[in-house]
């Protein structure tokens, strides 16, 4: 059993800050990618931004320059800083883990992505 907790959503005004967190737990032998994904009201579910295990990172072309996405590999936390928010990022964010959950998993390349609940960001004009 795998879980995700996320933390940190909020109401914010226009310019201002929020930094999530996801913390991982369960049964966990390795997170490959770690992600941050949104959904906006009648729009469809999007990637924010995701980090792999190298370090390598993406991001929506809408947050680039804005959000850093950022990963503690020690103890299976990461987080989204963002920054200069705009209303155009409210949505519910989720974060996502593509992992392996034992040997068996990482020895024969099985990976599955599991989803955090979700934490409500709104960010008012």
């Amino acid at each position: 059993q795998v879980q995700l907790v996320e933390s940190g959503g909020g109401l914010v005004q226009a310019g201002e800050s929020l930094r999530l967190s996801c913390a991982a737990s369960g049964s966990i032998f390795s997170i490959t990618v770690m992600g941050w994904y949104r959904q906006a009201p009648g729009k469809q579910r999007e990637l924010v931004a995701s980090v792999s295990s190298g370090g390598g990172t993406r991001y929506a072309d809408s947050v680039k320059g804005r959000f850093t996405i950022s990963r503690n590999n020690a103890n299976n936390t990461w987080y989204l800083l963002m920054n200069t928010l705009e209303p155009a990022d409210t949505a519910v964010y989720y974060c996502t883990a593509d992992l392996h959950r034992n040997s068996d998993d990482w020895t024969n390349r099985r990976q599955f992505r599991y989803w955090g609940q979700g934490t409500q960001v709104t960010v008012s004009s």
